[in-house]
């Protein structure tokens, strides 16, 4: 006996079974699609793109731009201000460094990267000395969400840039100016040295060029007899150069001080945080800088780090856990190393750890105890599950 012949008795279901036959003979088979909706996501965000160095492109003294293209011959597309995660291995540690993306998305052949020189830097002093035209590389899918959205923005943007801070700014302008879009922007952009200022010829005839686009270049250090603007970018500054800011938005980018100075800047200005655009750049000089530091916690200190399942390893107190592990040959995935793309979040098991300001963590993974390791600083002796 047929268990299933009560279907025959639902009403409705002789409607549907000629549907069925009518489907079978004239619809879509989907099953010979099987696969493809991951082939297309894979193309437009792959886990893994395998690259080139092409050109290298000296810009000033302290900084060049590194040319990637593709060894397949194809970069997924990104958004004008997302990065980069390159990855490289360097005296046995494996790890990788974020980069904004400076060429502009509409330029499909190739990815820019613009890296200035960094005291005691790791990877930048690695790809700046080392790297030849023809180096193979590896790099994680573009990513970030320092870019422009059309639904909160607005059309009338100002950007304030702080030295190698311009990068995913010069993606931004060059797209809007190259493509003619409906935007508008001043980029005040600020420099210890005028030689050390990035695109400066670039930015200068951009701006001359296109109604839309405005330039402000501000020195703090500037040589004898220079006439430009000097100083730092204050909230007089910003209110002479922009006029009224009720209808912009602004970005922010640059060296760590630069947001200890100009967030509050804004501030006077009366500016509400929802229309400050901020980027993550990376872990702090000195996180005992931090005011909610806790004091009793000495820089140097080291505690044993147990990896549940893979035995111990040591951590100081003032480097991220992710860079503990790197040094030591266990690799966690990540990408912004900025306490954002959540790629490098581990479990905390036991013990405490400090988090700056500005990690963004899920509501979650703060429940159940998980941390982003890239920005985690041990407090004291931990138990971890990767």
């Amino acid at each position: 006996m047929d268990r299933y012949a009560f279907k025959k008795d639902l009403e409705g279901y002789a409607e549907l079974e000629r549907e069925a036959a009518i489907c079978r003979k004239y619809g879509i088979d989907y099953r010979l699609e099987k696969g493809s909706v991951a082939r297309v996501m894979d193309r437009f965000h792959p886990a893994k793109l395998e690259i080139a160095l092409s050109e290298i492109i000296p810009e000033t003294a302290s900084a060049t731009t590194l040319r990637l293209i593709s060894r397949d011959h194809y970069l997924p597309p990104f958004q004008a201000g997302q990065y980069l995660s390159i990855a490289v291995e360097i005296n046995g540690v494996r790890t990788s460094r974020p980069y904004s993306i400076s060429s502009a998305p509409h330029q499909t052949g190739f990815y820019d990267i613009t890296i200035r020189r960094k005291e005691e830097g790791f990877v930048s002093s690695y790809l700046l000395d080392q790297a030849r035209v023809g180096d193979q590389l590896s790099a994680r899918s573009p990513a970030g969400h320092f870019h422009y959205n059309p639904l909160f923005h607005g059309k009338d943007l100002v950007f304030l840039a702080g030295g190698s801070g311009i990068t995913p700014f010069m993606s931004m302008i060059r797209e809007v100016t190259d493509r003619g879009l409906d935007r508008k922007i001043h980029l005040i952009y600020g420099s210890v040295l005028k030689s050390d200022v990035i695109f400066h010829k670039e930015l200068t005839e951009r701006a001359t060029n296109h109604e839309n686009f405005s330039y402000s270049l501000v020195i703090s250090s500037p040589p004898k007899g220079y006439r430009g603007l000097r100083g730092f970018i204050t909230a007089e500054l910003i209110g002479r150069l922009v006029g009224d800011i009720g209808t912009k938005t602004f970005y922010i980018c640059g060296p760590e001080e630069m947001y200890r100075f100009c967030l509050p800047e804004l501030e006077k200005l009366g500016l509400p945080r929802r229309k400050i655009r901020k980027e993550m750049y990376g872990p702090p000089e000195d996180v005992t800088k931090d005011a909610a530091w806790p004091g009793g916690v000495a820089a140097a200190r080291t505690f044993n780090v147990r990896i549940r399942g893979r035995g111990a390893i040591k951590a100081v107190a003032v480097e991220p856990l992710l860079v503990a592990f790197e040094r030591r040959g266990i690799v966690v995935p990540s990408s912004c190393r900025s306490g954002e793309c959540s790629l490098c979040r581990i479990k905390l098991l036991a013990g405490r750890v400090f988090q700056p300001q500005g990690v963004i963590l899920r509501k979650a993974d703060a429940r159940f105890g998980y941390i982003h390791a890239c920005m985690a600083y041990p407090l004291e002796d931990l138990e971890v599950l990767l």
